[in-house]
């Protein structure tokens, strides 16, 4: 007996199939995941303390997060839509960049994990847009999952 676990996106004939989650109970599932962006010590002064050109950095990569997760059934094409009834995007600037997290939950019959994973991946991407005309070494980096519950 193979001891990997199947791979529920394919059918037996190899092509691709949404997972069919209908007799999956609803259940409370919440799930946390991080990134990070590296930037010069300049470009994280300039974040936090307001002076990015192009506006308030944080608060437009919040909002992009928070509107990535609710689209990610529509990004990502096995993605099932689900009702989110959290989307909480925080930031914290450390020596060498900004740890972004992303925590997702939802009452449903599958997990938000990809939703938060999302969330992180296009808040840290428009960070990048934002400072790409004050900083042209940016890297984003360790977008993982780091949590997830349900139940």
């Amino acid at each position: 007996m193979d001891p990997s676990p199947a791979l529920t996106h394919l059918r037996p004939d190899g092509t691709a199939a949404m997972v069919d989650v209908s007799d999956k109970p609803v259940v409370r599932r919440e799930a946390v995941a991080s990134g990070f962006i590296a930037l010069a010590p300049a470009t994280i002064r300039a974040i936090t303390e307001g002076e990015v050109p192009k506006g308030d950095v944080l608060a437009v990569a919040r909002v992009a997060g928070i509107q990535a997760a609710k689209k990610t059934a529509d990004l990502i094409p096995l993605c099932h839509q689900l009702p989110l009834t959290k989307v909480a995007l925080d930031f914290a600037a450390e020596r060498d960049g900004l740890r972004i997290t992303a925590t997702v939950r939802t009452d449903a019959k599958t997990g938000v994990e990809m939703e938060a994973l999302t969330a992180v991946s296009v808040a840290a991407l428009t960070i990048y847009d934002m400072c790409k005309a004050i900083d042209k070494d940016m890297i984003v980096r360790e977008i993982r999952l780091q949590e997830k519950t349900k139940g």
